[in-house]
């Protein structure tokens, strides 16, 4: 048997500019502060409807409602346009006329004037009756589901700094509680991601725990001061604030905890990129005594960095 003499060809995905067409599911997304564009994954927001009623705006979650609402109504008005007759007393007449019983029926309201008055219109009027009751239970779902979504309020300070604790260097983080209620059983985590390229060539993107010096919070109620010591087991041992924007490192601190008020998990998350590490500086201390003894904290202050005086000998400097 001879080969043919036309091999089929295997389907490639090209670039648009090539191809004369957008790629399928092209998106922009937002990992920490870095934009990455993605393709070939088709958006699929029928098979994943609960996920976008939670994620999408407020508006566009009531026009998709009110896009549905009418959708139906005009469906149902339409079947019930089709066999003249089957809805006594309809005004105005026509298409019109059915339409806005659609509506009343969906919604459950039924004034009374326009009922239906054959077996199709019944039938009909049952189906639409079903379709209003399951819709209105699931748009009372999902919006209890947006309302008690629990949300943390943790503030995050702009910047994070390095500095000499003990005569050891530490990277530090602020993080506030914005509620002022207490968190119980707080707890912090601190990843470190950047580039790197192994022995064979290979580039990965490594992701490092960073201990940290107390990683857990009794009653998170004000304000916490996350605090790393870069010492020699420390993955920024021999970091420097050049090498750090060379890998593009970023830090991931993430936050969580139980609200005592609505016994609901609390979680939060801060990225910060290497530009966003202030080396050799303090945080601004926002705690003040009064003089009959009152201790006030400034927010107002919560992101101020001041640069050290000294540095340590051998200090990498930003």
């Amino acid at each position: 048997m001879s080969a043919p003499k036309h091999p089929a060809k295997t389907p490639t995905h090209r670039h648009p500019d090539r191809a004369g067409h957008r790629p399928v599911g092209l998106r922009r997304v937002k990992v920490g502060k870095r934009e990455i564009v993605t393709q070939g994954i088709a958006p699929a927001v029928l098979q994943d409807l609960y996920h976008y009623f939670m994620t999408v705006g407020w508006f566009q979650l009531f026009g998709t409602f009110a896009a549905f609402f009418l959708a139906f109504d005009v469906l149902f008005g339409f079947l019930y346009h089709l066999v003249p007759g089957c809805i006594a007393n309809l005004d105005p007449p026509g298409f019109a006329g059915a339409f806005f019983f659609s509506v009343e029926t969906l919604a459950t309201v039924g004034y009374g004037d326009m009922h239906p008055q054959s077996l199709y219109g019944h039938a009909v009027a049952m189906i639409e009756i079903f379709v209003g009751l399951m819709s209105l239970a699931l748009i009372t779902g999902i919006m209890f589901a947006r309302f008690s979504r629990p949300k943390a309020r943790f503030l995050f300070s702009r910047n994070a700094v390095v500095r000499p604790i003990d005569g050891k260097r530490t990277l530090l983080f602020r993080a506030a509680n914005q509620r002022q209620n207490v968190v119980q059983d707080a707890s912090a985590r601190l990843y470190m991601l950047r580039d790197d390229v192994t022995g064979e060539g290979f580039r990965i993107r490594r992701v490092a725990d960073l201990p940290l010096l107390r990683s857990q919070h009794p009653m998170f109620v004000l304000g916490w001061t996350i605090m790393h010591v870069i010492d020699d087991e420390s993955p920024l041992a021999s970091e420097t604030a050049e090498s750090l924007q060379k890998s593009q490192a970023a830090f991931v601190l993430s936050v969580s905890g139980t609200d005592e008020t609505t016994g609901q998990v609390l979680m939060a998350r801060a990225e910060y990129s290497s530009a966003d590490i202030r080396w050799n500086s303090a945080f601004h201390d926002i705690l003040e005594e009064a003089e009959d003894g009152t201790l006030r904290i400034d927010y107002g202050k919560f992101d101020d960095v001041e640069p050290l005086a000294k540095s340590e000998p051998n200090y990498p400097r930003h």
